[in-house]
């Protein structure tokens, strides 16, 4: 026997620093941030969705891991979603819900091998089609998974008050402030028809749906604390619909 690969390891809080031989004696809990690359508008990065998920995953894990709890490790995000929407817009790179519901899938069956448990933090809504179906497959295959979305009461539609104010909460220099301009903030209802015919350009020219010329890095704290509030206590309780999704 390998004396060095089965010795005690300190635990480790990310799957990507991690080595083999620390998770060797674990059964983790695996939090996997779901996300997006798309437009958010000319004043937000392409990773914006990416970035919201990867901190809340952080934020609940760190919650979560204690004694009472299963020790939870974060894994590196999974950073393509279902985005046809905002491809009138250059940078956006999606790979469509068939794909992605085809990769959570795979990812779930290779994860559960080793974790306990998983539990796909979401950052992007046109995700929720693909998750749900996934972790339906999943959960029917007897794995133990779950899906959270990091959504927030009152929310505007994108790249708007709210994911500029969490940006510069979470990632400040990444925001171009110069740039901040309103876009359209009709109510989502009244735009759906012509966004599903011709996207959010259709739309917004900007690719924006609300006004972020009012979010502040404080508010943008709060709405961060909302999240990460709501997905640990859904994980917490550990209550999935009958597609996965914690209530």
């Amino acid at each position: 026997m390998n004396s060095a690969y089965h010795r005690q390891v300190a635990f480790p809080s990310g799957l990507g620093n991690s080595t083999s031989r620390q998770l060797r004696s674990m059964s983790p809990m695996l939090v996997i941030p779901v996300g997006s690359t798309e437009q958010h508008g000319p004043h937000l990065p392409l990773d914006t969705d990416t970035r919201i998920a990867t901190a809340v995953a952080h934020a609940v894990a760190a919650r979560l891991d204690g004694p009472a709890d299963l020790h939870a490790l974060v894994a590196p995000a999974i950073g393509y979603g279902a985005s046809g929407e905002h491809e009138g817009f250059p940078g956006t790179v999606s790979i469509g819900t068939a794909a992605l519901r085809l990769l959570l899938v795979e990812y779930g069956r290779s994860a559960a091998s080793w974790a306990s448990r998983l539990v796909f933090v979401n950052g992007h809504g046109g995700n929720v089609e693909a998750l749900a179906a996934a972790a339906a497959l999943l959960r029917y295959e007897d794995r133990d998974v779950g899906w959270v979305p990091c959504s927030v009461a009152d929310a505007d539609a994108h790249a708007g008050h709210t994911e500029t104010s969490v940006l510069l909460h979470i990632s400040p220099e990444d925001v171009w402030v110069d740039e901040l301009s309103a876009g359209s903030t009709a109510p989502l209802t009244e735009l759906l028809p012509l966004m599903r015919s011709g996207g959010v350009v259709a739309v917004s020219e900007l690719g924006v749906l609300g006004d972020p010329t009012t979010a502040t890095a404080a508010e943008g704290e709060r709405i961060f604390a909302e999240m990460v509030d709501g997905c640990a206590g859904r994980v917490r309780r550990w209550q999935p619909d009958r597609n996965g999704m914690l209530r």
